[in-house]
């Protein structure tokens, strides 16, 4: 339980030095600003505005959704999935429906994994994923633990694909993800 307040302490902290960190860079923005959202703008996909591509040098930008956080459409293992950016994550963290969905059923016997989540402590499958391709992002070989659909609402791009980028950046209200 310790370990939860600490966690959640540290999240706070951390979102509270995101959000002045917004404040700043909106009431002062740098004079490179202008140029980037033209190259970004150029190569924006019609069909998600939330996400921007760039073929020339292999990053997309994502913009923060609803709620704050930085989502993305996903192809994993060849198959659609939607996933939130998480940095508190290890590894890259499927619900079992998603699992299913791309394949991989684990089970009973395969959750041996003990994961510590905001809801508590929960049994989790590991697996590899072939491949994680966000906007042509494409990272091969990646960790990934499974979880019951009961304690995991939502997929997670955890560390084992952001680690294996060339860098990863909150700029400009977006956050930039390079290889």
């Amino acid at each position: 339980m310790r370990n939860l307040m600490f966690f959640a302490a540290v999240m706070i902290g951390l979102g509270v030095y995101m959000a002045q960190q917004a404040n700043a860079i909106k009431a002062a923005p740098s004079q490179a600003q202008p140029q980037q959202q033209r190259a970004f703008a150029a190569t924006q996909p019609q069909a998600n505005p939330k996400m921007v591509v760039s073929q020339n040098t292999r990053s997309v930008s994502l913009a923060k959704d609803g709620r704050g956080h930085f989502s993305a459409d996903a192809r994993v293992d060849g198959r659609n999935i939607s996933v939130m950016v998480d940095t508190g994550a290890s590894v890259v963290a499927l619900n079992e429906s998603t699992a299913a969905r791309i394949g991989f059923r684990p089970s009973r016997s395969d959750y041996t994994a003990n994961v510590s989540t905001a809801n508590g402590s929960v049994k989790a499958a590991r697996t590899r994923l072939a491949s994680v391709d966000i906007g042509g992002v494409v990272v091969r070989d990646v960790e990934a633990l499974v979880l019951p659909d009961s304690a995991l609402s939502e997929n997670l791009l955890g560390m084992a694909y952001l680690s294996r980028l060339k860098r990863f950046e909150y700029a400009n209200g977006r956050l930039v993800l390079e290889q």
